[in-house]
């Protein structure tokens, strides 16, 4: 065993010591380290001035009660997380999850592969995630606004626009953004672009709804160009139902693909005609209903309960959109064996390791999410600066912008897995190409930062 790999091992080990019951954090950690033996070799000076310890602790890690007043007058307590994990490159940058599911552990896992996601855009943007515990589902409007002022009296000491510019994620979209947004400039007495995902009437960006489906697609269309491939003529199959995914089926449409199968936490549908877009944004950005319904209007589509069971669905581009840890090993292998040619990460971590290797292994194209789905913070990072220019962009310039990013991105990433060793490894490349940025600004930076 040499030098590289015992340090990366012990490394690891202090990790997932100094940072117990967190297995996403470790899983996302380990997925980079694994990626960093070849950078420690070429790069002594990472190693002695303990570049990859500091990179593996958030620099802030902050965590609060957010109570609130339902609508039966009752007090309720949740708990809010910012973790501004690393700031070499920029202001802190990075969503608000608002899910049960949420914990300090997946807020860490979230935070640490944006500071690599983030690098990679080639924008001045650090990386930090928040959230609660809160679920927005079956509230009122009333209940989320009083949520979100709570949550945002608090977050509103830690955040700012030179500082740490939070987004949306899971559970916060535009109706939570105009909240918190509200309540932030009513405590600062300030108009500044302190959060994206804004309102377009006050100070939001054109394709910034779309932008993290779209940009998994233009990242998809680069991977399969490497082997002179398109979208053209493929059939699809896009878990989850919203943005991410709704949107990644929009673009895939106007590519030439065939959309034959989406889900929800529920379960998926299957239509082997294609599935009705307008239908789904219907359904579920303005009915709010469960993706079963779409059934009972479109004859010769099914519906199965079981969400993971859609990995079962022959297709050739696979595009896993909805959460961590979706599409395990055993999916994997039914994919392989169905032809599927490309995969790539619309969520944040939705293959689970083993699926991960399954791909590889099978040299099936594959597009980790801190490459593949970074199109969401691009778009914001974009957003950022209109608001310092007081200026707006047209939708067709945005979305150029955007496709140029996704492009560098799948550039530079392959770039590194080339001068490592492996061209076709975009997790490979996607690491190591957002570290180096990284960790260059921290070592000329010197060691007190």
């Amino acid at each position: 065993m040499s030098f590289r790999t015992e340090y990366m091992k012990d490394l690891m080990s202090r990790v997932e010591k100094n940072h117990p019951a967190q297995p996403e954090f470790h899983q996302a950690v380990k997925e980079v380290l694994l990626c960093m033996e070849p950078v420690a070799e070429k790069k002594p000076e990472y190693v002695s001035s303990g570049i990859f310890e500091r990179i593996v602790e958030p620099e802030r890690a902050i965590m609060f009660r957010v109570s609130w007043v339902d609508d039966n007058g009752n007090v309720q307590v949740n708990r809010g997380f910012r973790v501004q994990f690393n700031s070499a490159i920029g202001p802190y940058k990075g969503g608000l999850r608002f899910h049960p599911s949420v914990n300090l552990g997946v807020i860490k896992f979230l935070g640490f592969e944006q500071i690599f996601k983030n690098s990679l855009t080639g924008l001045p943007m650090g990386g930090g995630k928040g959230g609660s515990d809160f679920d927005p589902k079956g509230k009122s409007d009333g209940e989320v606004m009083r949520f979100c002022q709570s949550f945002m009296t608090e977050l509103a000491k830690h955040i700012g626009q030179n500082t740490d510019v939070p987004a949306g994620d899971i559970g916060v979209g535009a109706r939570e953004i105009g909240f918190m947004y509200g309540q932030y400039k009513r405590l600062q007495n300030e108009f500044t672009g302190v959060l994206t995902g804004k309102g377009l009437t006050y100070g939001g960006s054109l394709v910034r709804t779309q932008a993290t489906g779209y940009g998994c697609c233009y990242f998809t269309e680069e991977m399969l160009a490497t082997r002179s491939d398109s979208f053209a003529g493929k059939d699809v199959v896009i878990s989850g139902s919203g943005n991410v995914a709704i949107y990644a089926a929009e673009k895939a449409y106007e590519l030439g693909a065939k959309v034959v199968a989406m889900s929800d936490s529920n379960g998926y549908i299957y239509d082997p005609n294609g599935i009705d877009l307008d239908a789904v944004k219907q359904l579920k950005e303005v009915e709010r209903k469960r993706i079963k319904e779409y059934v009972a209007s479109h004859p010769g589509s099914t519906y199965e309960d079981g969400c993971h069971n859609i990995w079962n669905v022959k297709c050739e581009i696979a595009l896993p959109c909805a959460t961590q840890n979706e599409l395990n090993g055993a999916a994997a292998e039914v994919l392989v064996k169905n032809g599927v040619l490309a995969v790539a990460e619309g969520a944040n971590m939705p293959c689970t390791p083993e699926a991960v290797d399954v791909f590889l292994e099978n040299k099936v194209l594959f597009g980790p999410g801190k490459a593949a789905n970074a199109g969401g913070v691009a778009t914001s990072g974009l957003e950022m600066s209109q608001n310092s220019m007081r200026y707006n962009w047209s939708f067709e310039e945005v979305d150029s912008k955007l496709k140029d990013i996704m492009k560098n991105i799948h550039t530079n990433a392959r770039a590194a897995a080339t001068e490592y060793g492996d061209a076709d490894n975009y997790v490979l490349g996607a690491n190591i190409a957002g570290f180096l940025k990284v960790a260059d600004a921290m070592y000329m930076q010197g060691v007190a930062y």
